[in-house]
């Protein structure tokens, strides 16, 4: 196949937009963290809701109240993880992370009582959303807020960037190398559900970030090389597990890419679902080993 200039140009241009909206993001402060999180979370939801209404049409019958009331409620899970840096005027997020959740499960209630035959299963779709999507993100924030230290009720001090930092970044050069290695030696498919993946680009992606990160890390997070290179382990093992979820459910959805929102790169779902299933299992890594 002849080499596409005009299609390079799109997607090189695309991931350098890209890569500099995520790092404004997660380098500036705290809000801006939130903030990009917040939309990533929502662009998600809408690809979710379309992708599990191309598997299950029963799912585009959900009212109104229940397709954005579960976003809502969603972000409602991440505002439970903001601590008291995401203060505006005295007034702390998390106070208000209830009343949203609470009243989307007061909405569900009252659409059971009117159930329809497939009402049930379409929360249970929501559910996994909840979980899949929103939960995941409202462990980065938590992850965010590691470092950020206080006195009394006030934050002064925020080297809060690290951790998600060393997540997204081993993602990064986990699907990199990944995709030199596969193209170089690749020859076992690794599964059917992603037939481009192979074994020897997934694994060789797998130790070369894993040696990457142990030799740059240190740099940032000082001499801890072991809990640098446990990060991108999880996050090399877990984001190609959460880049398999996803095409599946693509597959299942009989689409190629989840959205459109980044020209020649897919949408949301397609750039973050290594990091949807990896930050769960970082988090536990951190919380409790670190």
């Amino acid at each position: 196949m002849a080499f596409n200039w005009q299609t390079f140009r799109t997607r090189t241009l695309t991931a350098l937009i890209f890569v500099a909206v995520m790092l404004a993001g997660l380098l500036w402060n705290h809000w801006s963290f939130f903030i990009l999180f917040s939309v990533i979370h929502f662009g998600c939801w809408v690809e979710y809701q379309r992708l599990v209404g191309l598997i299950d049409p029963g799912y585009k019958q959900i009212s109104t109240l229940h397709k954005y009331g579960v976003m809502i409620a969603g972000w409602s899970i991440m505002l439970c993880f903001t601590n008291n840096a995401y203060t505006v005027s005295g007034f702390h997020l998390n106070e208000m992370s209830w009343w949203p959740l609470l009243i989307f499960f007061i909405l569900i209630i009252s659409e059971l009582l009117f159930a329809k035959d497939k009402l049930p299963k379409n929360i249970g779709h929501s559910l996994f959303g909840l979980l899949y999507i929103s939960l995941s993100l409202g462990l980065m924030i938590s992850l965010r807020n590691v470092g950020i230290a206080f006195k009394g009720d006030n934050y002064f001090l925020d080297f809060g960037r690290l951790y998600p930092c060393l997540l997204i970044f081993s993602i990064w050069i986990n699907d990199t190398m990944a995709y030199i290695v596969g193209s170089l030696i690749g020859k076992t498919p690794l599964s059917k559900i992603s037939p481009k993946k192979t074994w020897e680009g997934t694994v060789g992606g797998a130790i070369l970030a894993i040696i990457v990160m142990a030799l740059l890390g240190p740099m940032v997070v000082g001499g801890r090389t072991k809990d640098v290179a446990m990060v991108a382990a999880i996050a090399a093992i877990a984001g190609t597990f959460g880049d398999l979820l996803e095409s599946k459910l693509k597959r299942m959805a009989g689409v190629k890419d989840s959205g459109h929102i980044m020209p020649g790169h897919g949408g949301f779902l397609d750039r973050f679902d290594s990091l949807l299933l990896a930050t769960p299992f970082v988090w536990i890594f951190v919380y409790f080993f670190v």
